[in-house]
């Protein structure tokens, strides 16, 4: 069974394009930063950055309501691929396929009418994201 579910927060607005031809679809990417339970040391959590793909009305969803750090639940499936760079190498690629997705807090607390803290170092609920990785991540 190909079946995920993730709770995070959008670490960029949604990319959202649509497919050529006579029923255009939209199709949006975003990527959700989600905390892992383990900390790597007293005070700091660590997160995986997990690429999610929607389409159709999901897409449209996400290009309307959700936003850079907007809180939510996704439930979906992997799916893996993989693409010939323009330099030739091989580059593997993996994602969540949206099926399902749903905010995951009240608007008054994604407002700040009631703080979040995940003990992040700077309080501001997204964690630091650490020097050398960003050339990996796809939506620096």
């Amino acid at each position: 069974m190909n079946l995920v579910v993730l709770v995070g927060r959008l670490t960029k607005e949604p990319d959202v394009r649509y497919t050529a031809g006579e029923k255009p679809m939209a199709v949006a990417r975003y990527t959700l930063a989600v905390y892992r339970r383990v900390r790597k040391q007293e005070g700091q959590q660590s997160a995986d950055f997990i690429s999610c793909v929607a389409f159709g009305a999901s897409a449209e969803f996400a290009n309307n309501y959700l936003h850079k750090g907007t809180k939510i639940a996704v439930n979906g499936r992997i799916q893996t691929g993989s693409y010939v760079n323009k330099d030739g190498n091989t580059v593997y690629t993996t994602d969540v396929i949206v099926e399902n997705q749903e905010f995951a807090e009240s608007k008054k607390a994604s407002e700040g009418g009631q703080p979040v803290n995940h003990n992040t170092q700077n309080n501001d609920d997204f964690m630091k994201i650490p020097e050398g990785v960003e050339e990996e991540l796809p939506f620096v």
